[in-house]
């Protein structure tokens, strides 16, 4: 059987499809809106471009050779051609830059939030402190694949303890480095932020509607393990939330600070 379409019915939600082709599924409207853009206006003006090249090429090659055309045309400016191929990208990139504009305007709008939590990238994992939940906070690193193979869950995405968040609301990440430059990203979510040393950057994203666990990465080159730096989001019933805050705080209540995993979490990536 050959590639589908990630975007096809019996994808799979909130983590990549294997064999799959485009992007992941959509998980909230501004997700929906970035996979428009991409499908409906970035993709056909590509299409279009790179088969007006491919056809030009190929008209030079045949009618220019040197057997069909052995005088070779001396012109070296055309001014119509010149204005033509000069002012067309120019419109194309009005065209494309408007949607655009707009999606980046959505990404990165501030609006009330629900929730809000702190993430810091160390290497290589991440630590989640909820500020309006008593400083509750928590490691998570990602599962050996014995572990994720015990617990069901996808190779190099599943964690030890999950980012947590309630169904629908909108969430606001304060996101920061412990050591080098990280990026937490959430491709269903179209949700991207870069994780700097000595800097707080924001991030909101609507959580989705639809209960479940998300998956994401790091999504810059932090080091040798960078690839073993999965994100992983499991997103609750207001209900179910409200009692994972509870079990939360009596879990890690005795729990050490952020960098439990600072000398030997590490090793738990090796496998």
């Amino acid at each position: 059987m050959g590639p589908a379409f990630a975007e096809d019915a019996g994808a799979l939600v909130g983590q990549p499809t294997p064999g799959a082709i485009g992007l992941q599924p959509a998980a909230n409207a501004l997700a929906h809106q970035a996979a428009a853009f991409h499908n409906d206006i970035l993709m056909p003006i590509i299409t279009v471009i790179t088969l007006l090249v491919l056809g030009l090429l190929l008209w030079i090659v045949v009618r220019y050779r040197r057997a069909a055309n052995p005088t070779p045309s001396k012109i070296s400016h055309n001014t119509l051609l010149e204005v033509v191929w000069t002012g067309v990208p120019v419109l194309i990139l009005v065209v494309i830059a408007i949607p655009s504009f707009r999606l980046l305007y959505a990404q990165y709008e501030d609006k009330p939030v629900d929730v809000t939590i702190k993430v810091t990238g160390h290497q290589w994992y991440w630590s989640y402190e909820y500020p309006d939940s008593n400083d509750l906070s928590f490691d998570s690193v990602m599962l050996t694949d014995d572990e994720a193979a015990k617990a069901g869950a996808p190779r190099l995405l599943g964690v030890d303890n999950n980012m947590v968040v309630p169904a629908g609301k909108r969430v606001k990440l304060i996101i920061t480095a412990a050591d080098v430059i990280h990026s937490w990203a959430m491709p269903s979510l179209k949700a991207k932020m870069d994780a700097v040393p000595g800097r707080l950057n924001q991030l909101q994203f609507q959580a989705p509607d639809k209960p479940g666990l998300y998956y994401g990465q790091c999504s810059e080159l932090c080091g040798v393990r960078h690839g073993f730096m999965p994100i992983a989001m499991e997103v609750l019933p207001a209900d179910k939330y409200a009692d994972w805050l509870s079990q939360a705080k009596a879990k890690f209540a005795a729990t050490p600070s952020a960098n439990q995993y600072a000398d030997a979490g590490a090793l738990r990536v090796t496998q």
